[in-house]
């Protein structure tokens, strides 16, 4: 059995505003997720990755914290949230909470009080400087929208630091009392039954800050990484931390650590590298960006995990990719200029993206579960929920849950006009074509297969904890690997094209009898000839080739 828990399962993002309003106000609670607790069992999820709780004036998605420690009223008290926590834990589900510790909101306590007095004890809590700094215009985070890092305050008489938007000051990581106030957050929240965190912005927690830092690039403090490990370990020993890192792979080893061959920082990291390979893979047609990618990222410190996503809360980054390459994906998912953003990205949902093919939004999931890793879904892509290019920015894909076919997608009681953000209601997308209840009572539902999956994948432990192996067999838009572990080792085979073909994948060595079907996308010979597997095209297959007692 797999030790650990974040290696085997499924990880669930869902914005808690944007899921279930059970008193009528127009905005998500907590009460509403402890009712569709249920639901998500069913699904098959073993994780909900919450996205920000605390108070907020909730311009960037609740990113913007004014108190740490607190639950954001909109969402209920907090004991609403220690019920839900209780619900989720009866129903063996942890929740990990979004840990937002690299900037606060412009109207934190902190930040008010900074601004306002040069000798508030609050001022060296923010980063600082009486003249213009030399790298001003610098790294923004948000190119075209944010055009500096630095802003001129008139009441504090300073320029103050913020790598993203202006109303979001960074926070000075490099004071030690700042460190502390982090520890104490992480442990409080472990203390009320948290399971572990996706640390926010990783990499601009450990990087310097100083007017001109971003222009020399001084070597990050990735002992900070450590320090948070080892405060959280001691209160809460099977706490995971979930890295939001978008980094390069020599990078990524500092950011697990390697203490005597252990990961001893973080436990688990995005893999944003891999994510660009399948989608540029998806958008080609062709398997060999995954394969390479595969074959190249570092062999991971021990209990160090990848977490794999196809599209998640922001956009899709396609930053390390090259021009060509960028450009070949914005042409066959994000043509318009209104689908892309910040020179890097597109703010799309998968199922428009890819044309609302069901055949290809099954093999493309079944791709990402199959990936060395543990899979984040983003909430609403189990039933192929659209966007809203007419919101702005990352808030497109942010869009409330689609229950049912009745006024506001059975979301919200409140009156359509007073919902802070709008359900999608017209075009393919729409809340009346699509949404839970219908799909619920179709057995051949996209909702179905993710159930029927997500359980499945519960079975192939080798998936999250063995090794995987690439093969060099069939044509370039077929991929082929294979996942070996203690329990036993499966054949993995995905058709990226429409084409039908036929692949010899050979005698596999530790194969000792017969190879059974463990999934696919259509019926199949329910005989195995290993060396003529047929594929549909936008197929797939997962064989078991042994399973070990």
């Amino acid at each position: 059995m797999v030790e650990r828990w974040y290696r085997n399962g499924a990880i669930y993002s869902v914005d808690v505003g944007l899921f279930q309003d059970t008193d009528g106000d127009g905005v998500g609670d907590f009460a509403g997720m402890a009712r569709r607790l249920d639901y998500l069992s069913r699904l098959g999820v073993t994780t909900i990755w919450l996205n920000p709780i605390h108070p907020s004036p909730r311009r960037d998605g609740g990113y913007d914290v004014t108190d740490h420690y607190g639950v954001d009223p909109r969402f209920g008290s907090f004991g609403d949230f220690c019920s839900f926590l209780n619900g989720a834990g009866e129903r063996g589900i942890r929740v990990m909470l979004d840990f937002v510790v690299n900037h606060t909101s412009d109207q934190h306590p902190w930040f008010v009080s900074a601004r306002t007095d040069r000798a508030s004890p609050f001022r060296d809590w923010y980063v600082w400087s009486d003249t213009e700094p030399p790298d001003r215009f610098e790294g923004p985070v948000f190119p075209g929208v944010e055009n500096e890092i630095w802003t001129y305050d008139e009441l504090a008489g300073a320029w103050y630091r913020h790598r993203f938007y202006s109303f979001e000051p960074d926070l000075n990581t490099e004071n030690p009392r700042v460190r502390e106030e982090i520890r104490k957050i992480a442990e409080a929240w472990l203390r009320v039954g948290a399971s572990g965190y996706r640390v926010d912005a990783a990499p601009f927690l450990i990087e310097s800050k100083q007017p001109g830092s971003t222009l020399k690039q001084p070597k990050p403090d990735y002992t900070r990484f450590r320090d948070l490990r080892e405060s959280v370990s001691w209160h809460r020993g099977d706490v995971a931390l979930l890295a939001e890192a978008n980094v390069s792979d020599e990078e990524v080893l500092e950011y697990f650590g390697h203490a005597d061959g252990a990961a001893s920082r973080f436990h688990m990291i995005f893999a944003f590298r891999l994510n660009q390979a399948i989608m540029l893979a998806l958008a080609r047609q062709d398997a060999r960006s995954v394969v390479q990618t595969v074959r190249e990222l570092p062999e991971l410190p021990r209990h160090g995990q990848w977490a794999t996503f196809l599209r998640n809360h922001d956009e899709v980054d396609l930053g390390r990719l090259t021009p060509e390459e960028r450009q070949d994906v914005f042409a066959a998912f994000g043509p318009d200029p209104n689908m892309q953003l910040y020179n890097r990205g597109i703010r799309r949902r998968l199922a428009p993206m890819l044309g609302g093919d069901r055949r290809r939004l099954e093999m493309a999931y079944s791709l990402q579960f199959t990936m060395p890793g543990t899979p984040v879904i983003r909430y609403g892509d189990e039933i192929g929920m659209g966007e809203n290019l007419e919101l702005p920015e990352r808030e497109a894909i942010r869009t409330p849950m689609q229950w049912d076919d009745t006024p506001n997608a059975g979301f919200s009681r409140a009156d359509p006009g007073d919902l802070p953000v709008p359900v999608i209601s017209e075009g393919p997308y729409g809340y009346k074509q699509v949404n839970v209840t219908d799909q619920r009572r179709d057995s051949h539902s996209l909702l179905v297969w993710f159930e029927r999956t997500l359980h499945t994948l519960r079975e192939c432990e080798e998936i999250g904890s063995g090794q995987h192996m690439m093969l060099d067999v069939g044509p370039p838009h077929v991929l082929v690997h294979r996942a070996s572990g203690e329990s036993g080792a499966l054949l993995f085979l995905h058709n990226l094209a429409n084409v039908p073909c036929r692949v010899d994948v050979g005698m596999q060595t530790d194969q000792p009898g017969r190879p059974l079907s463990v999934a696919a996308d259509g019926y199949y010979d329910e005989k195995v000839d290993l060396s003529a597997i047929d594929l549909a095209g936008y197929g797939y297959r997962w064989i078991r080739l042994r399973r070990d007692p």
